[in-house]
C-alpha cells in the first residue's frame, strides 16, 4: 500500500511539473516553428540586387543549432553579418553593419504557414542617434525552398532607402 502511494504521489508531481511548463512550450510554438524555417536556409545562396549587382550569401548554424549566421556579400559594398535566434515569442536579428553600428530588431511571428518574417528595429549599439544611417528593417520572404527575397531598409535622417536581395540557392558540391 505505502509503495503505490508512494507511486501516486510521484505520478501528481510530475503531472503538476508537466502542466505549468505547457503554456511556455505552446507560446514558444510559433518562434521555435519560425526557427525551424529558418534553419532550412543553411547553405550558400547566390542573386542579384534591383540594379544588377551580385550578391553571394551564406546561412550556417552556430552555437549547438541555437543561431542561423548569415554573411551577405554585395558588389560593391564591405561585407554585412547578421545574427537570427529565438528571442521568446518571436524572432530577434542582430546585424553587423559595415557602417559599425549593431542594430537589433526583432520579428512576432505569425500564425500559420510562415512565408515572410518582418523585423522592426528596436535599437542598436554604436549608433549615436537615430539620424545616422542604419538598417531598420528586414523583411524575409520564403518564396519556396530554393528561393528568398530580402528586403533591408535603410534609414538616415528619417529617410528611408530599401534594397532588395534576391536570392537563390546554389547546389550542395557532390563529396
Amino acid at each position: 500500500m505505502f509503495k503505490l502511494l508512494r507511486f501516486t504521489g510521484i505520478l501528481a508531481v510530475v503531472a503538476i511539473a508537466v502542466s505549468f511548463s505547457l503554456p511556455a512550450t505552446c507560446a514558444d510554438n510559433n518562434a521555435a516553428k519560425a526557427f525551424q524555417k529558418l534553419k532550412t536556409l543553411a547553405g550558400n545562396w547566390e542573386g542579384t540586387d534591383e540594379q544588377g549587382n551580385a550578391i553571394k550569401s551564406n546561412f550556417k548554424l552556430v552555437i549547438s543549432d541555437t543561431t542561423l549566421m548569415e554573411t551577405l556579400s554585395v558588389e560593391g559594398m564591405h561585407e554585412m553579418l547578421t545574427m537570427y535566434s529565438i528571442d521568446n515569442d518571436g524572432i530577434a536579428l542582430l546585424h553587423y553593419c559595415p557602417t559599425n553600428n549593431q542594430p537589433w530588431m526583432r520579428a512576432m511571428v505569425p500564425d500559420g504557414e510562415i512565408k515572410e518574417l518582418v523585423f522592426q528595429f528596436q535599437r542598436a549599439g554604436n549608433l549615436a542617434n537615430l539620424d545616422v544611417g542604419h538598417e531598420h528593417r528586414l523583411v524575409l520572404r520564403f518564396e519556396d525552398d530554393d528561393h528568398v527575397v530580402e528586403r533591408w531598409t535603410w534609414r538616415r535622417n528619417g529617410h528611408d532607402t530599401e534594397m532588395v536581395y534576391r536570392l537563390t540557392r546554389k547546389p550542395a558540391k557532390a563529396q
